[in-house]
């Protein structure tokens, strides 16, 4: 066996189950036909960046389920005595868009079923204790908007409230936080938020030198990211290179350069390709404010997120790694799944 053989290998093992049941289980030849729309050069180094990258962004089913259990006994939130404290909180499921907060209640109720013997249906009673789960925590809108309606139409006049996800990247933290203050402010309620996670990504422009996520340090020289940049009101700013970030994902600093490189060219060459893209659909993925994309690299079994960059997830012509499902695709096939069961 090649090396290069190895790694594509490597890659679909650790990808294995992605979307296992909508679409064929990734093989090394998916991996190598997503890899070939890179240039022959650069090709052997990048799979050897995102083999070691993909190991610690990637969350299967099992590594979820893991840490679901961990989140049980986490004494700093729970105490002495977890399966009483789980008793009294109040399981929120008010994501508006897509499946994931009920898709991980419904894996957290197995794990507490399997722990204390009830379920999240069993919880909450005479309590002011509340949690919010969800896979990731990117810009941070999207848990902002959820818990800053909570809180108008819905919250007690007093919460405490417990946000969880597997990922969070501290810039969308603090962004969400400032807003669900201030809307329990306006609602004239007291709302205590505990912010909890398994892994925090740094990716605050004031730290992009440390940053976790893709940041590049510099424009590389191909005319039609140059010619993107150029039309961009709000020009870059650019990290410094010499560190890879405190969650270390990366092999190296020069192979976090080279996918940053790899996949800005990509991605710009990719909304040429799909002029339907939006304006916040950046190169490196979608934030609403103006720069080369949000660049984070987490993926779960359930989907990859679209602040990834364009060239993980964007299909037809371009080839793509990780298939993604939209939350209008997730919802119409929810409101099909239901039908289904009420007309048995």
């Amino acid at each position: 066996m090649t090396e290069h053989y190895d790694l594509l290998t490597s890659i679909a093992q650790t990808i294995a189950d992605y979307r296992a049941g909508d679409l064929d289980a990734p093989t090394p030849e998916h991996v190598d036909r997503w890899l070939s729309q890179f240039d022959p050069a650069v090709q052997l180094p990048m799979l050897r960046e995102m083999d070691h990258v993909l190991k610690r962004t990637y969350f299967s089913l099992s590594r979820i389920t893991d840490s679901l259990k961990g989140l049980i006994g986490t004494e700093n939130l729970v105490g002495n005595d977890s399966c009483t404290f789980w008793r009294s909180v109040h399981f929120l499921d008010i994501q508006d868009g897509g499946n994931s907060q009920t898709d991980l209640l419904a894996l957290f109720n197995d794990v507490l079923q399997e722990k204390c013997g009830f379920g999240i249906d069993d919880c909450g009673e005479e309590s002011n204790t509340y949690l919010y789960l969800d896979d990731g925590v990117f810009t941070g809108n999207r848990v902002r908007r959820d818990i800053e309606t909570w809180i108008k139409n819905s919250a007690p006049s007093e919460a405490t409230l417990h946000i969880v996800s597997i990922a969070t990247h501290i810039g969308g933290q603090y962004y969400a936080s400032e807003h669900i203050n201030n809307a329990a402010i306006t609602a004239g309620k007291k709302v205590d938020t505990n912010w909890w996670h398994g892994i925090k990504l740094e990716n605050r422009k004031y730290h992009r030198d440390t940053a976790d996520v893709l940041w590049p340090t510099s424009i590389p020289e191909d005319e039609a990211v140059a010619a993107y940049v150029d039309e961009m009101y709000y020009k870059p700013t650019l990290r410094r290179a010499g560190r890879t970030g405190p969650m270390a994902l990366h092999l190296s600093e020069e192979g976090k350069n080279l996918l940053e490189q790899e996949f800005l060219k990509a991605g710009v060459s990719i909304r040429h390709m799909c002029p339907n893209l939006g304006d916040t659909q950046r190169p490196l993925g979608h934030i609403t404010l103006e720069t080369l994309g949000f660049g984070s690299l987490i993926v779960t079994y359930r989907n990859c997120p679209n602040n990834t960059p364009l060239a993980l997830w964007v299909g037809d012509p371009w080839y793509p790694l990780f298939p993604r499902t939209t939350n209008t695709q997730t919802a119409a096939k929810r409101q099909f799944e239901n039908l289904m069961m009420s007309s048995d």
